[in-house]
């Protein structure tokens, strides 16, 4: 085969049946990025003689004769296309994955296609700006500071010329010379022994060179899910088990010198299973007759329970005027990262474990494989490239400890890469709650009493199970001061693929039954719900408690949640037209976040003097379009009195940096970007080369959200239409107004998805059935809301600088401020989510 690949002929000929993807991809060009394999998402899209197409599924035989250019192609960092420009100038990006399909797609739209981005750009998904950004990039806006102060301009990200150009290094953007591939045979079985695993045809396959089953597993308990505290998370997961709990579980794995031959040797493998009885819901798993998911270690599937009162609930209700009470559902949803979970190990020169992974906790992350396999920690090294989305996905070791153990057999570099539907999976979810809230009120507004109970669904495993409903039960009530509070909890296993960190961290689940019972409140009495939240919202000063967890290192260090909420008031002053025959409300809703777990966030960085002016900052935070790396570069410039490009910065990687939790519990800037301060500040006392910093984070920071919706519902086909989104967020000093817009339009637009489409499904054996993004609806940019964002002004005692944390919290009351404005539009109170058009049509006939 002859083809021309951006300006330079390529003779290869292609593999039967090859995509044109992974053919680009052999060659060199690692913009060309795999985001779905289905022609879904646009990551990786190309030109043909000028013509944009999906090389997922193009066929690469096709190429024949023709032109093909990708990203790197289109331009280079020295000679930026003026799309790639325009991108970079209006930061039309987070993460990045998405970036270079966008630019290919939007190069060769036409002047009439600009102007109908929603259809134009159908075809290319991001999971993290919100659209926004992209917008003003095709429009040629300029949002990014070419000059200013190092803390408070719109700078843009140090990586920015790389993500426009593809030349962004992402996990495996990189040639590894003879790596063999894995390849995992999962369950079909919700519940269910393994007899026998016969591997002896498996073995006939050409290419194949070792086969894993729980037999080669090691006979230790873990958890997925990664923390500082080993002990927040349930030891319960087997690298390989020999009884499989939910429908999805790795079963085996085959290592082999390619992709194809080990899907071949998995679909060869016969396993002999005896089934077991299995609970597929969790109030079925509260029974006392459930069968036991994990029989061999509990004697009951409850994994963690709360149970906790403050002052007397009964007297509150009984000094009520008006009480409302009312259970609500929220689906399981997937993060949906673009960059699916995978890694690549090896073993260096001195015979130590090498990872390179997708992953928001390298360090975590070595501990856990250096544990399971017994080796010291100097004899493993995981690091992680620029990661293509996480939201709280890759908080756990889905891929690290088989790829580890196929390394450490084999002695030969291992590579395994999740495809999009083993991310509906064999990857984790957002825990599904059903919470049920009683709530009173006296006619002038105080709150006299507050009642949650709450019911987590957490899968077939622990990872994350506890912490989450300790956090969901804890912010969501302690933003309001109630004498009288009760909270009962459980998280429970099911038989069902395992749920895990997501953004908000149970925060957005009971956030949306809290505050959708306080506005049902606050109608029964008579009180605007803005003035009603004034009312009874904790102030500046005030010691922050809900039942069963008084944190004594949690206290407000800055207040501007009375900012958010007067921003709230004037939202109505803008008049917005609807449809005729729509009917039109409008709602709110308030949250409120503490960054960093209980169980302690640690954060070192190292600053050192490079001459010249110039800096190499050393910090341990994984960069997955959170900002941080922005950041950290500002505050260490804003000390060290110079310009954040004279800061070199090396990450995520345990060999070169010292130790850090992980990017995630909205730590990044918080307890990171203090360690970064106080290295910063160390260098400039010690007035030598190299200084130090440390943070434990705590205390730990709180700041606040406010959101506003009017929408539009018809009413004949329930039709919903967000006619005006307003946010309002406490984030302490504003670090980077345009990072920390980003990050706010972007979590609005992840909960829009969740709160109007998003929903993983199961069938009657426990199976996902969603296993595509066209049959999981992601927000695309026709879906997506315009958002007005307003910041507060606050400097808080506790962050970097006066800053507080913003990647999670946007996203929490979002799902009840739309809620309150769907209630008020149609008269009915929706309770499970996803409003679906469906369901609000059937509201509205069952209610006629």
């Amino acid at each position: 085969m002859s083809v021309e690949i951006n300006g330079t002929a390529h003779e290869r000929a292609p593999r039967p049946g090859q995509c044109l993807r992974t053919y680009l991809r052999e060659e060199g060009c690692f913009g060309v990025k795999k985001g779905c394999d289905a022609g879904d998402c646009g990551a990786c899209t190309v030109h043909i003689d000028g013509e944009p197409v999906h090389s997922c599924v193009y066929p690469a035989f096709r190429a024949q004769g023709r032109s093909v250019t990708t990203i790197e192609g289109l331009g280079t960092p020295e000679d930026l296309h003026p799309v790639q420009e325009a991108f970079l100038s209006a930061q039309g990006f987070q993460c990045g994955f998405c970036t270079a399909g966008l630019i290919m797609t939007t190069a060769a739209l036409t002047e009439e296609q600009r102007s109908d981005l929603p259809r134009s750009l159908k075809g290319n998904l991001c999971r993290c700006t919100g659209y926004r950004a992209v917008a003003d990039a095709v429009a040629g806006k300029c949002n990014v500071s070419r000059s200013g102060p190092a803390v408070g301009s719109a700078l843009g990200a140090p990586a920015g010329p790389q993500v426009v150009t593809g030349t962004a290094r992402y996990t495996f953007d990189l040639d590894v010379p003879g790596v063999l591939h894995l390849k995992v045979l999962r369950s079909p079985h919700a519940h269910a022994r393994i007899v026998a695993v016969d591997t002896a045809a498996a073995m006939l396959v050409p290419g194949v060179e070792l086969i894993l089953t729980h037999k080669d597993s090691p006979d230790r308990l873990f958890s997925t899910a990664q923390h500082e505290n080993v002990a927040e998370d349930p030891a319960d997961t087997r690298v390989l088990d020999e009884v499989v709990r939910f429908a999805g579980q790795r079963v085996a794995a085959v290592v082999a010198s390619s992709e194809a031959a080990a899907e071949e040797a998995c679909r060869r493998l016969r396993v002999e299973y005896e089934p077991l009885p299995a609970v597929l819901d969790p109030v079925s798993a509260l029974a006392a007759d459930a069968p036991l998911v994990h029989g061999d270690k509990r004697g009951r599937n409850v994994v963690g329970e709360l149970h906790a009162s403050l002052g007397d609930i009964e007297a509150g209700f009984a000094a009520a005027d008006e009480v409302y009470e009312a259970t609500f559902r929220t689906a399981r949803v997937q993060h949906a990262a673009l960059e699916t979970h995978g890694a690549v190990g090896w073993l260096d020169e001195d015979g130590r474990l090498v990872i390179r992974s997708s992953t928001q906790t390298p360090f975590l992350t070595r501990r856990a494989v250096a544990s399971l396999y017994d080796l010291p920690l100097d004899r493993v090294r995981v690091m992680a490239g620029r990661v293509g989305g996480g939201f709280g996905g890759k908080q756990e070791m889905l891929v690290e400890d088989l790829v580890a153990l196929a390394v450490l057999r084999t002695g030969r570099p291992v590579k395994w890469e999740f495809t999009r539907s083993e991310q509906f999976y064999g990857a984790t979810t957002r825990h599904p709650f059903v919470v049920t809230v009683k709530a009173g009120a006296r006619r002038d507004g105080l709150l006299t009493g507050l009642q949650l109970s709450v019911l987590v669904d957490t899968g077939a495993y622990g990872n994350h199970g506890p912490s989450v409903m300790f956090h969901g039960c804890h912010e969501s009530v302690a933003v309001y001061k109630c004498a009288n509070m009760r909270t009962d909890a459980h998280a429970v296993y099911t038989n069902t693929v395992p749920a895990g960190a997501f953004r908000g961290y149970g925060l957005g689940q009971v956030t949306f039954a809290v505050e959708s019972v306080l506005d049902e409140l606050s109608r029964l009495i008579g009180i605007d719900p803005v003035r009603f939240r004034e009312l009874n919202v904790v102030r500046a000063g005030d010691d922050l408690a809900a039942p069963g967890e008084h944190v004594e290192d949690l206290g407000i260090a800055s207040y501007g949640l009375d900012q958010c909420l007067q921003k709230m008031r004037t939202c109505s002053e803008i008049a917005d037209i609807a449809p005729d025959g729509w009917l039109v409300g409008e709602g709110m809703a308030i949250a409120m976040i503490a960054a960093g777990p209980p169980g302690g966030h640690f954060a070192d960085a190292t600053i050192r003097a490079l001459g010249a002016g110039r800096y190499e900052l050393s910090v341990g935070t994984a960069e997955f379009g959170n900002g941080s790396t922005t950041v950290h570069a500002q505050i260490a410039a804003d000390e060290l009195g110079t310009t954040p490009d004279k800061i070199v910065i090396r990450q995520s990687d345990t060999d070169v940096v010292r130790h850090d939790t992980g990017a995630f519990a909205s730590t990044g800037v918080v307890v990171a970007g203090q360690a970064v301060l106080r290295a910063a500040r160390a260098l400039v006392a010690s007035g030598g080369t190299v200084g130090h910093g440390h943070f434990d984070g705590t205390p730990r920071s709180v700041a606040f959200n406010a959101q506003w919706f009017r929408v539009a519902v018809d009413p004949a086909t329930g039709e919903l239409r967000i006619l005006r989104s307003v946010h309002s967020a406490d984030a302490g000093t504003v670090m980077n107004p345009l990072q920390l817009r980003g990050q706010i339009e972007g979590g609005v637009a992840q909960a829009l998805g969740a709160t109007l489409a998003e929903h993983v499904d199961l069938d009657a054996n426990g199976h996902v059935t969603t296993t595509t993004f066209r049959q999981y609806h992601l927000p695309t940019f026709a879906d997506t809301p315009y958002t007005e964002v307003h910041f507060a002004s606050t400097r808080d005692e506790i962050g970097p600088l006066g800053a507080k944390s913003m990647s999670e919290s946007p996203y929490n009351p979002v799902a009840p401020a739309l809620a309150n404005a769907l209630r008020d539009a149609i008269g009915l109170r929706l309770t499970d989510i996803p409003f679906t058009a469906d369901r609000i049509w059937q509201a509205i006939q069952d209610s006629h």
